[in-house]
C-alpha cells in the first residue's frame, strides 16, 4: 500500500498495470472517483450478495458509504438504513440517496437499536468505517494495553445488527487486530464474514460504462470544488467535519 501524495510529479512502479483510459467527457468530475470510491462502493454491495429484497445496514456515510447505500438500492434492497453520527451526512443520505437513517449517538447500545427496527436483524451490514471510526472511552486503555490501534465499534454493532444466516461485509479498514472479537457470537450465528480490498482496476470499466450510460451520477457526493492552491483547507473541514463537507474537489486553475 502506497501513502497518499500530492505533489507535481511522481514515480509509481508498475504504473500501467493500474490505468484505465477512457474517452474525452465534457464532466470530468463524473469520472473522478472511478478509481477508489465507486469501485470499493460496488464491490461491497456485490461482494456481500446484496439482492432484491434485502434489508441492507450500511455503517457510514461518507463518501464510500454514500455509494455503497446508492448501489445497494440499485440492487433491489427492500430497505436501506445509513447509521452515522454526523447530522450533515445523515441528511444527504436520507435526501440526495433517499435511505432510512439512524444517528447511533442516540444510542447507548446501536446494534440493538438496529436489530429492533429491523425485526430482529438486517439480511447484510456493510462496515464502511472500519477502526478509523470514533471510539469509546474505554478503547483508549484497549489502545494502550493491546496491540489494537482504532475502534471495533464497527463490528460489534454489525455483529448485534445482522439477523441469523446473515452477511457482515467489512470493507473499512482494520489494520491492526482487534483485541474483543466477538467470533464466537457470529459462529454461534452461522454468520457470514466477508471483508478485503477491493480490486479496483478491474471494476474500473464496468463502472465507466454504468458512468456513461447515466445508471447513477457519482457527482451527487460532492459538496467542495476548490482551488488546488488551497488545498489544506478542504482537508481541515473535512478533518473535522465542518462546513456541511463530504467529498472536495481540487481543481488547478
Amino acid at each position: 500500500m502506497f501513502a497518499r501524495f500530492y505533489l507535481d510529479f511522481a514515480r509509481v512502479n508498475f504504473v500501467y498495470s493500474s490505468l484505465f483510459r477512457f474517452r474525452k467527457s465534457k464532466s470530468t468530475e463524473k469520472f473522478l472517483f472511478v478509481s477508489d470510491v465507486l469501485p470499493t462502493a460496488w464491490w461491497s454491495v456485490e461482494n456481500a450478495g446484496v439482492k432484491e429484497g434485502d434489508t441492507v445496514i450500511v455503517l457510514g456515510s461518507g463518501p464510500v458509504g454514500l455509494m455503497t447505500q446508492r448501489f445497494a438500492k440499485m440492487k433491489g434492497a427492500e430497505r436501506v438504513i445509513a447509521v452515522d453520527n454526523v447530522p450533515h451526512r445523515l441528511e444527504h443520505s436520507a435526501q440526495n440517496v433517499g435511505v432510512e437513517t439512524l444517528n447511533f449517538d442516540d444510542y447507548k447500545i446501536p446494534g440493538k437499536a438496529l436489530k429492533e427496527i429491523t425485526n430482529g436483524g438486517a439480511d447484510i451490514v456493510i462496515d464502511c468505517v472500519g477502526m478509523d471510526g470514533t471510539k469509546r472511552k474505554d478503547e483508549k486503555v484497549t489502545n494502550l494495553i493491546t496491540p489494537q490501534r482504532g475502534t471495533s465499534s464497527p463490528i460489534e454493532t454489525a455483529g448485534l445488527a445482522v439477523k441469523k444466516f446473515g452477511t457482515i461485509q467489512l470493507t473499512g479498514a482494520y489494520l491492526s487486530p482487534v483485541t474483543n472479537f466477538m467470533l464466537n457470537n457470529l459462529f454461534a450465528r452461522n454468520i457470514t464474514l466477508k471483508m478485503g480490498q477491493a480490486p479496483v482496476v478491474h471494476l474500473m470499466p464496468k463502472l465507466f460504462d454504468m458512468i456513461q450510460e447515466n445508471q447513477f451520477n457519482p457527482t451527487e457526493i460532492i459538496t467542495h470544488i476548490m482551488p488546488f492552491e488551497e488545498a489544506a483547507t478542504p482537508y481541515e473541514m473535512f478533518d473535522k467535519k465542518e462546513d456541511d463537507n463530504i467529498k472536495f474537489v481540487l481543481r488547478h486553475e
